[in-house]
């Protein structure tokens, strides 16, 4: 079991003795191509293994609807995972984005087109950004309920910030096409 580090501690990096404070991370996953619950169990196991990345807690996963993708998409499998990390956005988001790429991500097709993992920052702690590379929290994690959902089963009072508690937000979404399927399991390696 991974031991969640203290988040009253700031960890200091042993080589510069640069300070980076310990902030939570909620990562949405989900695949509709291929192996999608090997996608996302490799993902898990990916995250948990990336250097100050702890991962806390995955949720149950979901299969749900496709939102806003091509005609004849497959119903996708979704998740969340939450962490500690001492890591800047931009380096958890490029950790995000080379996993994808170890499951042949393609992102040279339509928006919302069929993947084989996407892996999204959601929320790191309170940090916002609003650049093209970096949208935090993520624009439409408020408004989807294959991130409420998941994410509620693991910590009923999380708080998107700037949208509010994820347990108002999930009763003002339509939760129609999700279902928990709890004959598939991820687990924290």
């Amino acid at each position: 079991m991974t031991e969640t580090p203290n988040p009253n501690i700031i960890d200091a990096d042993t080589l510069t003795g640069e300070m980076h404070p310990i902030r939570r991370a909620v990562i949405s996953l989900g695949s509709n191509l291929g192996e999608r619950l090997a996608a996302l169990q490799g993902a898990v196991a990916t995250l948990a293994d990336t250097p100050d990345v702890w991962v806390t807690a995955v949720s149950p996963v979901y299969e749900t609807e496709p939102v806003d993708a091509p005609e004849g998409s497959e119903k996708f499998l979704n998740a969340i995972v939450l962490a500690d990390t001492t890591l800047p956005a931009r380096t958890l988001l490029d950790r995000a984005l080379a996993i994808e790429d170890a499951y042949d991500r393609d992102r040279d097709v339509l928006r919302n087109a069929p993947r084989t993992l996407d892996v999204d920052l959601v929320v790191l702690g309170d940090r916002r950004s609003e650049t093209d590379e970096l949208r935090l929290p993520h624009p439409r994690a408020a408004e989807r309920a294959f991130v409420l959902q998941p994410w509620f089963d693991l910590e009923a009072d999380g708080v998107i910030p700037g949208a509010g508690p994820i347990k108002e937000l999930l009763e003002s979404v339509d939760r129609t096409g999700i279902v928990r399927r709890d004959d598939l399991q991820l687990e924290i390696e």
